[in-house]
């Protein structure tokens, strides 16, 4: 089964926050950053926010800021891994 979704790949900040938590955020989409109380809970936040964006995007067909992959390619990605020891 093949499948015809579209993957899009877009920049996202995190940083700590003063009160605890951190904050993410996609400057290349106007509003889209979000809040976790941990480095991955933050990560799955502004991909939410990022996915319903995408949405709302192309159900109005609004133009579309993109970093895209096509689908026979493979992917790797460098990501700073947290550890607190």
């Amino acid at each position: 089964m093949k499948n015809n979704k579209q993957i899009y790949f877009y920049p996202i900040v995190i940083e700590p926050l003063e009160e605890g938590g951190f904050l993410a955020d996609c400057q290349v989409l106007q509003g889209c950053h979000a809040e976790g109380a941990t480095y991955g809970r933050a990560i799955e936040n502004i991909q939410d926010i990022i996915q319903i964006h995408i949405a709302e995007r192309l159900k109005h067909r609004d133009p579309l800021t993109e970093v895209s992959v096509p689908e026979k390619t493979e992917l790797k990605l460098s990501l700073p891994l947290p550890i607190f020891a």
